[in-house]
Order: structure tokens, then sequence, then C-alpha cells
């Protein structure tokens, strides 16, 4: 219960500090690229249960179709702009929205498309037992410098772990993580 109010704590005053940036965002990826403004996508979170989940969109229209399904550095298809926001993990914030409505937690295991956790081990299913999160012991330890089965471990050992004292810790080193841009593309 109590991480369920600070995420919705946190979730309402993020957005409100932010909404100068999110509105900001809004206009420059209406006018930097043709296509929406979010970039929807099925994800899997808590108990297996799919979800929509929100970002800014960074790529291309129907970029699925152009190339292949996951990002790699120096992608073709991530504009101009989208690759400002992808360095500096602001194409995330529309996922404070996801937390609000539930589907997701400030702090959680990062939430995988449907693809990728049909071949989830016994062990790796286990980072479905809680409410994926925007940010978590993944994204302050490498991003996307690590491997899929590297990062489930370390979704894994969160979920072993989790309390409120280590939440408010890995927002700490998230802040910190956003600085360096190390692991982001």
């Amino acid at each position: 219960m109590l991480k369920r109010s600070f995420d919705i704590f946190f979730s309402v005053l993020a957005v409100l500090l932010l909404s100068p940036v999110l509105i900001f965002i809004v206009l420059c990826v209406k006018f930097t690229s043709k296509g929406p403004v979010l970039y929807k996508q099925k994800r899997v979170g808590k108990n297996g249960k799919e979800f929509l989940i929100y970002k800014f969109r960074t790529m291309v229209p129907e970029a699925d179709k152009i190339g292949p399904g996951l990002t790699e550095r120096n992608d073709p298809r991530v504009t101009a702009f989208g690759r400002l926001l992808r360095r500096t993990s602001l194409d995330e914030l529309p996922q404070f929205f996801n937390t609000l409505g539930g589907s997701m937690s400030v702090v959680g295991p990062r939430p995988e498309i449907p693809e990728i956790v049909k071949d989830y081990s016994a062990f790796q299913r286990r980072a479905l037992s809680v409410r994926p999160g925007i940010t978590g012991f993944p994204q302050v330890n490498g991003r996307a410098d690590l491997t899929i089965p590297k990062k489930l471990r370390l979704d894994v050992y969160y979920t072993k772990r989790m309390s409120f004292c280590f939440d408010l810790y890995l927002i700490c080193k998230t802040i910190t993580a956003l600085f360096t841009g190390k692991g982001a593309f």
C-alpha cells in the first residue's frame, strides 16, 4: 500500500512539475517528424498481464515495418529529435500516466514485450511478480549496455530485495544515470 501511494504521489508531482517539458516535447515531436506524438506498445506486467506502455515517439512512423524489432546503436529508424529523447530518457516520461493508471510503478522490473516474455525461464518469470517500473535496477546498472539475460537477473534481484528504501536509492541512482547518459541510445 505504501508503494502504490508513493507511486501515485510521485507520478502526480512529476507530471505537474514536468508539464512544461511535456508540452515542449509534444510540440517538438509533432513538428520535427510526421506521425503520432506517442508510441504505444504491448508490454507484459505484473502476473503476466499485458498492457499498453506509452512513450514519446522517437522513430519514424511504422519503424517496425522497416527494420529489426529491437533498437540498436545508430539505428537509422530513430529521428534526430528522438536521439535526444532517448539519450536523456525523456521519451519515458509518458510512463508516469501508466503508473497513475496502475499498470506500472515508479520503480520495478523492466516491462518487456510479449515475444521476449514467452521465452522466460521459471527463474526469469519471478520478475513478473510485481508491477514493472519506469526505472529499476538494470536501468541504473548499465541500461542498454546489458544483455537481456543480465537485465533479467537484475530484475529478479530487485524483486527479492525490494523495499521502500531500496526504491528511493534506485530513484537517486536514476537521476545520476540520466545525467551521465551511460548505456542510453
